[in-house]
């Protein structure tokens, strides 16, 4: 045969390979986690991920990058997933609030503090949640919370006195508003940046929860947690919609039914990984406390005036939180 004969043939056997495949092969997406790949959330994607793989027969294989491994901040997260830099990713909602000022409704300081608050707070807002997300050009496929915010300082924390310039990193501008009304000088910062600026003394304490406490080994820099369990705060997982679109509608299904199955059980994650992460804490020297009934009372009072100031800032959020404290009985 000529070598063009050849190429020729060639040819039409890759063509008729091609032919051959199915509409829908397999596909592999890689998941963007900012968290360490000790933390609870990104154990969640790996069961996520694995129990995917197996409702689909192997057709949607995914691999989870935990520590930020594809560049990707926390703030970046969903318009990384919109922007197709990433197909699906885990990703802090109220860090979302620059595309979306909505999705900080959940982080308005004791609005939500308790899991079955947040539970109820998320039957009247998570359609508008799906519909934001739609917005972007991505799916919901599930949501888990965090454990709940407490505060991390180098001296205790018994009055909205001891509060007072202290340098404070918070996640969100509801926690950089709420902090400021209680006299401290907060600092809006993703995760990635606090431990080096702890180390480096840019700040002295820090609001997040007992599992990332123990995440950035925090009794190396200071000595107490009041557990103020003051803002609620969850975690998504979106895909890009366009990946989505180019799965069978039998794979679209089994990972749907996968999503509904495995978010009760990662709200059961949650719920166990305060106790243990406080446990542990407390292991490395760290006294945890708990505000006493006056100071909570303290708190909440110079927190409810913010509900009303995110409803007149954020008009589209006034019926979700309206229906929610109706649906609670306040």
């Amino acid at each position: 045969m000529t070598v063009i004969a050849i190429r020729t043939a060639a040819l039409a056997f890759l063509t008729a390979a091609a032919a051959s495949v199915p509409a829908f092969a397999e596909t592999t997406w890689d998941m963007s986690v900012v968290w360490p790949e000790s933390n609870f959330h990104t154990q969640n994607a790996k069961i996520f991920a694995d129990a995917v793989e197996t409702a689909t027969d192997g057709d949607v294989v995914i691999t989870v990058h935990s520590g930020g491994a594809l560049g990707i901040k926390g703030p970046e997260g969903m318009a990384a997933v919109r922007d197709g830099l990433v197909p699906i990713a885990d990703i802090l909602m109220n860090q979302q609030v620059g595309e979306a000022p909505i999705l900080g409704i959940e982080t308005l300081p004791y609005l939500a503090p308790t899991m079955p608050d947040l539970a109820l707070l998320h039957k009247f807002f998570r359609p508008k949640l799906e519909e934001v997300a739609a917005s972007m050009n991505q799916k919901l496929l599930y949501m888990v919370p965090w454990p709940g915010q407490a505060v991390y300082a180098k001296t205790p924390i018994n009055s909205i006195e001891d509060l007072s310039g202290l340098k404070m990193r918070v996640v969100d501008a509801n926690g950089y508003d709420f902090f400021n009304r209680l006299g401290a000088a907060p600092l809006q910062m993703p995760w990635g940046e606090v431990v080096p600026s702890l180390a480096a003394g840019t700040i002295s304490s820090v609001t997040t929860s007992s599992s990332s406490g123990v995440d950035g080994s925090f009794w190396e820099f200071m000595d107490y947690m009041s557990t103020f369990n003051w803002q609620a705060s969850s975690n998504i997982v979106t895909v890009n919609l366009d990946a989505w679109n180019a799965l069978s509608p039998e794979d679209q299904v089994a990972i749907e039914d996968t999503a509904r199955r495995l978010e009760g059980e990662f709200w059961l994650t949650s719920r166990r990984e305060d106790d243990a992460k406080i446990a542990t804490l407390k292991s490395h020297g760290m006294t945890v406390t708990a505000p006493s009934p006056a100071f909570k009372a303290a708190l909440i009072e110079r927190a409810t005036p913010m509900w009303d100031a995110f409803k007149e800032r954020v008009p589209e959020a006034a019926p979700y939180i309206d229906a929610y404290l109706e649906a609670r009985g306040n």
